[in-house]
């Protein structure tokens, strides 16, 4: 399935992959409060906090880029 493709303003790319990252972490989030074995919730935690820090490494890596990004994201399963 593809979800992105395409050539976006720098703030447009930021912002869709901003708010796909919001997405995951929520997920992560809903899970850590249905979740009653603390191993799972720190690994939980562990996810977003990588989470996090990638999006801000992505935003100043597309901040940088001059123009137009293009951009080509798949999900695939299997």
């Amino acid at each position: 399935m593809q979800l992105i493709k395409g050539e976006f303003p720098a703030s447009d790319a930021i912002e869709l992959v901003s708010q796909l990252v919001q997405v995951k972490i929520k997920y992560h989030e809903q899970k850590i409060s249905n979740q009653m074995n603390e191993e799972d919730i720190k690994s939980r935690e562990k996810k977003i906090k990588k989470l996090q820090e990638d999006l801000s490494e992505l935003k100043f890596f597309i901040g940088s880029i001059p123009g137009s990004v293009a951009m080509i994201s798949h999900v695939n399963i299997g």
